[in-house]
């Protein structure tokens, strides 16, 4: 979870053409699946806002990495709680601030 070189953005667009900006968080593998976490970007966030976080997966199409939702709520739930669990270490380990 280190950020060396600072934080990554990305910009999606979903199927009606709308462009959302997304910082990435960090990324795991979970059952052979790699998952990347991301937040919404926000200008304007304050430290003490809530974080939504965004999980995609990571899919190969046509040769190409891409990203796609993940449709299996169970599933969400486990590889949110993997991501939650590597913040916590890393907040242990003194790599993040509360």
């Amino acid at each position: 979870m280190s950020e060396d070189f600072g934080s990554d953005f990305i910009v999606l667009t979903d199927d009606e053409g709308n462009e959302f900006e997304l910082e990435h968080l960090d990324t795991l593998e979970y059952e052979g699946v790699t998952y990347m976490a991301f937040t919404p970007f926000k200008e304007d966030a304050k430290d003490d806002d809530d974080i939504e976080i965004v999980i995609l997966k990571v899919e190969e199409e046509d040769g190409e990495e891409i990203l796609a939702t993940v449709d299996d709520e169970d599933l969400l739930d486990r590889v949110y709680e993997q991501f939650m669990q590597r913040v916590e270490e890393a907040e242990e380990d003194g790599e993040i601030e509360d």
